[in-house]
């Protein structure tokens, strides 16, 4: 099967400072992926490099095929901060500017998540907590139809009722082969949906395991992660 996501030995640095060393990933079609690491392991890093906000690095990064800044931009949705919206701007208008710059943006999708993440059209960004801030980011991330989906710590101000669902219903939201690429601190809650995990450490990719292969070696994926680390403690 080709490979919907191809990293070819990537390097990135930063104020000569070598960030992501020789980093070699492939993702298929329609999966589900876990990136993990430490804080600072380059996560959120590597997913701006794939996305084509950080420049200026060493190696290739494809999406379908697509080396080009523009057509991998086309082909993924990565979960932004909504900085560049001012507090006064509410949710509706955030949604028109979506669909304006989106050929791909589902209005009837967004509306149907909007429902589920019980948010008010005519809220402002000003009036939203963290954690309502982030269902609206992972709405208008899931409202366009794309190859690869970038979830960067999606659920952090989330409470745990709500991630529950969210993460539930995730696999609904997706085309069937779209992949997600999903950073997150809670291991154990997302380990339910994964197909596959992305591990990053000492600035490169430390392993990349299907998780039926982990649990095959009787251990849970959070298991199997903390392990890696309490050998190197030992």
């Amino acid at each position: 099967m080709e490979n919907l996501l191809e990293i070819r030995d990537l390097t990135y640095k930063k104020n000569l400072k070598t960030i992501l060393d020789n980093i070699n990933l492939n993702l298929q079609p329609g999966k589900i992926v876990a990136l993990l690491g430490e804080n600072g392991a380059g996560k959120t890093t590597l997913m701006r490099v794939i996305s084509g906000i950080a420049k200026n690095y060493r190696g290739t990064v494809k999406i379908s095929g697509e080396s080009k800044e523009a057509q991998r931009k086309a082909r993924l949705s990565f979960t932004d901060s909504l900085t560049g919206f001012n507090n006064s701007t509410k949710i509706k208008d955030i949604v028109k500017f979506y669909e304006i710059i989106y050929q791909d943006f589902d209005g009837k999708q967004f509306e149907q998540l909007r429902q589920f993440m019980k948010l008010d059209s005519e809220m402002r960004l000003s009036e939203m907590s963290k954690g309502m801030k982030e269902k609206l980011i992972i709405a208008l991330a899931f409202s366009r139809k794309v190859d690869l989906y970038l979830l960067d710590e999606p659920f952090s101000g989330i409470d745990a009722m709500a991630r529950k669902k969210i993460i539930n219903s995730i696999i609904l939201w997706k085309p069937e082969n779209s992949t997600i690429l999903v950073s997150d601190h809670f291991v154990n809650e997302i380990a339910s949906m994964l197909d596959e995990i992305v591990i990053i450490k000492d600035k490169t990719i430390y392993t990349h395991k299907s998780t039926e292969e982990i649990r095959e070696h009787h251990k849970s994926v959070e298991d199997y992660y903390e392990s890696l680390y309490e050998a190197e403690d030992e």
